[in-house]
């Protein structure tokens, strides 16, 4: 896992090209302003999801891991507490894999800990890094979110 700001990135060339191309992405692009939905950056080997929602307490959010694709999360407007955790592999499945979304989820995870979202940060989290996004800091807000796919196979 990568955490970090927009607005104290340093020398970027320390990051994986496809993980230098998606800070690019956020800081060239107007966030606040741009439509929610999906935005293509190399094709389907990385796009952005701009997503409007509103947190939730941790409990009615369930952990997750992907196996195909690397989450590059970043927050552009409220508060979001992101549960995270090593995979034990010793977690309940609450939803098995499904291949197509490339997600699988936990009813709750072992040695979970939160990561405090603010405007300007980011969080990048590889293939089977548990990360329960959505979650609220004490009371639900409206947040904005683009979270960057990047297929591992690019890294």
């Amino acid at each position: 896992m990568i955490y970090g700001n927009l607005e104290n990135l340093g020398d970027i060339t320390i990051y994986p090209e496809s993980i230098q191309k998606a800070i690019k992405y956020l800081l060239d692009t107007d966030l606040e302003n741009k439509e929610a939905g999906v935005y293509e950056i190399q094709g389907r080997d990385i796009y952005a999801q701009i997503i409007d929602m509103e947190t939730a307490p941790k409990n009615e959010k369930k952990p997750e891991i992907h196996k195909k694709y690397i989450d590059v999360q970043y927050l552009v407007s409220g508060i979001e507490r992101i549960g995270i955790a090593v995979d034990t592999h010793k977690n309940k499945v609450s939803e098995a894999y499904s291949e197509e979304k490339d997600v699988l989820f936990y009813e709750e995870c072992e040695g979970e800990t939160d990561l405090l979202m603010l405007p300007g940060n980011f969080a990048v989290f590889f293939p089977n890094t548990v990360h329960r996004p959505g979650c609220n800091d004490g009371k639900n807000a409206k947040i904005r979110k683009v979270v960057i796919k990047i297929n591992k196979d690019v890294l």
